[in-house]
């Protein structure tokens, strides 16, 4: 078992706050490719078990794909271990289920999410993009603008509420519990942890805590009901779903939903920000978009690791696991594996073949990846028509997580013709 002292921590929180540790993971592949790694109490938030960290990218992808090997049902999808209590309501969302049940879940929300109905969207997302963008330009101080707070915030949370079919009204309620729930680890980020009668601090997923979205949730499908739209919360509102099943898919498409691009959007840009020529090749028409939109995505995956539990004995990259151990897939780390990817730390627009796991792989791979693809792109288009050559204009800040890439800050010049 990899305890020395020669295997870098990956679990700290605290660590992605200083950039993705990808000289660790470069690390970890080389030496220790499937890696024990302690979990102490960090800033409040109690010491669990230790979990074996995975890097590489073909076992990523193994323990993705087998799921009757590496559950998500057995202890939930994130590295913190959940409430024994709370395990069955977390159970409830797809996140969390296994084959065959997740796949019944799945294919009712698919067919709320279509390819079709995501299109439909194109040009209002092209409009949001291009708005939120001169909003931007006009609003500068000193001709410099945070763009996660007067852009991409904005713009990922209002195109998921058009989809979902969310009154204009209740838009800032989604974005509240987005950030309790994605950066809870980020003292800056999210607001207080609430404490259960232990002193400790509550799960933000706990039933606890998720009260007021899911009657928000039920409100909402009873007002489809009522009165249907062309909208993802009609089709759901309509699909026969139970009580319970309605709220967790409200909470992940909120939260999974926002997140994606939320965290993506900033990423990109600051990816191009560092890297003029690829800024330029871009703006230019020299890379083909859709190419450049997943390189910026294996660059800057907007999931950092997800979490599986080994249902079994087994084996991995020669690592003997233990049924109920935990098993934790680093995407950051499989994206810039050496052994798939070419000169993994350059940003080539153009890489192809792009096999990156910044959606996952196997039975979870992201639902909406469509929907992300699409803003993105049309947010990199629109910045290239309307904007600079983007340029710090100022140090970004990143989120306290090791599950979400998140970028809470990116000041960036905004003033100045497009080039």
């Amino acid at each position: 078992m990899d305890h020395g002292a020669d295997v870098p921590d990956v679990f700290d929180p605290r660590v992605y706050a200083e950039g993705v540790p990808h000289e660790r993971y470069r690390l970890l592949r080389e030496r220790h490719p499937v890696a024990w790694q302690e979990e102490p109490e960090v800033q409040g938030w109690p010491a669990g078990p230790g979990f074996w960290a995975v890097t590489r990218h073909a076992d990523v992808v193994r323990v993705l794909r087998e799921h009757r090997t590496y559950s998500s049902w057995l202890g939930a999808t994130q590295i913190r271990d959940p409430d024994p209590a709370d395990l069955p309501f977390l159970r409830r969302t797809m996140l969390n289920q296994d084959p065959p049940e997740h796949g019944g879940l799945r294919r009712l929300v698919a067919r709320a999410f279509t390819p079709a109905r995501v299109d439909a969207f194109a040009g209002r997302v092209r409009d949001r993009a291009r708005s939120l963008l001169a909003a931007a330009r006009e609003g500068a101080e000193d001709g410099a603008a945070d763009l996660v707070r007067t852009v991409t915030d904005e713009y990922a949370l209002l195109n998921l509420t058009d989809l979902l079919g969310v009154p204009a009204s209740d838009r800032a309620l989604l974005l509240e519990w987005t950030v309790r729930i994605i950066g809870y680890q980020d003292p800056e980020d999210a607001p207080a942890p609430k404490l259960g009668p232990d002193g400790k601090p509550l799960n933000p997923r706990s039933p606890a805590l998720l009260g007021e979205m899911f009657a928000y949730a039920r409100e909402l499908a009873a007002h489809k009901r009522a009165h249907p739209g062309d909208d993802v919360m009609t089709a759901l509102a309509l699909a026969g779903l139970d009580p319970a099943e309605l709220e967790m898919f409200f909470f992940l498409l909120t939260v999974a939903g926002n997140d994606t691009v939320r965290s993506a959007a900033p990423g990109g840009l600051l990816a191009l920000a560092r890297d003029p020529d690829a800024y330029a090749a871009l703006a230019e028409g020299r890379v083909p978009k859709d190419r450049a939109v997943d390189e910026l995505l294996r660059v800057h995956p907007p999931v950092l690791s997800f979490r599986r539990t080994a249902a079994v004995d087994t084996e991995l990259a020669g690592q003997p696991i233990r049924a109920g151990d935990k098993v934790v897939v680093f995407h950051a780390s499989a994206n810039h594996d050496e052994r798939v990817f070419t000169d993994p730390g350059r940003l080539d627009l153009a890489r192809t073949p792009n096999p990156h796991v910044s959606f996952g792989d196997g039975p979870h791979v992201c639902l909406g990846a469509h929907f992300a693809r699409l803003q993105l792109r049309t947010f990199y288009e629109e910045w290239c028509a309307a904007m600079p050559v983007p340029e710090l204009a100022g140090p970004p800040r990143r989120l306290v997580s090791n599950f979400i890439n998140g970028i809470t800050r990116l000041p960036l010049r905004v003033s100045g013709p497009p080039k």
